[in-house]
C-alpha cells in the first residue's frame, strides 16, 4: 500500500473548485471527507508526512457513526494550513460530567446499558460547532478543544492548547494557548476581514498571488476595488 505522504513537502487537499482547472502537481492529492458533520472549505490543506495518517485520524470522537445524531460539527474554512498530527476534539463531553458526584459515565456499567454506536449518553452536553475560519496556519501537534472559535488569518503555535476563542489574525501559542501578537495593526486586519479574499474566483486568486504572498497592502486595496 503506498503511503499517503511521501515527504513532508506532501499535502493533502479535501476540498477543491470543480469548476476550474487545477494542476497541483506530485505533491498533492485530494481526499475529500463525506460526513455532515464535517464542513472543509476550498483548497484547505493538511500536511501529514511526521503522523502517517490522512486527515481523518485528525478528528477525535467523531466518526461515521454519528451521523444523524445532535452533536457538534467540525467546520472549517477555506485556504488554512493544518500541520502533521493536529488534533480536533469533539465530541462534547463525551459523557463526562465533572460537575456530578462521579465523572463516569456510569450508564455503560448500569443494569440497562446503552447502545454508544446508536445512543447518546443521558449526561452527555455538546460544546457548540468547532468553528476555524480561513486562511488559519495550525502548527504541528496543536490540539484544539471542542466548540473553539479560531478567526480568519490565525495563526496556532506549534503544539498549543487552544482551549478558548481566537480572534482574527492573531498568533497564539502555549498549553494553554495565550495571545503573542497580532499579525497586523487594526486598520490592516480590518480591510482583510473587509475584502475576504477566500472568496474571491480561483482565478482572481491566481492573479493576485504575487500581491496576497507579500506585504504590500497598498497594492491589496486596489485589488479590492476590482
Amino acid at each position: 500500500m503506498a503511503k499517503l505522504f511521501n515527504s513532508y513537502r506532501d499535502i493533502q487537499i479535501m476540498n477543491i473548485d470543480n469548476s476550474s482547472v487545477h494542476d497541483f502537481g506530485k505533491n498533492v492529492t485530494i481526499e475529500e471527507i463525506d460526513n455532515p458533520l464535517v464542513e472543509i472549505g476550498e483548497y484547505t490543506y493538511y500536511s501529514g508526512y511526521y503522523h502517517g495518517h490522512s486527515f481523518r485520524d485528525c478528528i477525535m470522537y467523531l466518526d461515521e457513526q454519528d451521523k444523524g445524531k445532535d452533536v457538534d460539527k467540525l467546520i472549517i474554512g477555506k485556504f488554512c494550513s493544518i500541520a502533521s498530527g493536529v488534533k480536533f476534539i469533539m465530541g462534547g463531553n463525551q459523557g463526562h460530567r465533572y460537575d456530578y458526584i462521579s465523572a463516569y459515565p456510569l450508564s455503560i456499567v448500569s443494569n440497562n446499558p446503552i447502545d454508544l454506536d446508536t445512543e447518546i449518553p443521558e449526561s452527555f452536553v455538546k460544546k457548540g460547532d468547532t468553528i476555524i475560519g480561513n486562511d488559519v496556519w495550525i502548527g504541528a501537534e496543536s490540539l484544539i478543544m471542542p466548540g473553539v472559535k479560531i478567526g480568519d488569518g490565525a495563526v496556532i503555535g506549534t503544539r498549543s492548547l487552544v482551549t478558548k476563542d481566537v480572534a482574527p489574525y492573531t498568533i497564539v501559542g502555549g498549553c494553554p494557548a495565550k495571545v503573542i501578537k497580532k499579525r497586523f495593526s487594526n486598520e490592516k486586519i480590518e480591510l482583510l476581514l473587509n475584502i475576504k479574499w477566500w472568496n474571491w474566483d480561483i482565478e482572481k486568486i491566481r492573479a493576485s498571488i504575487s500581491i496576497l504572498m507579500s506585504d504590500n497592502f497598498e497594492a491589496l486595496k486596489g485589488l479590492e476595488k476590482l
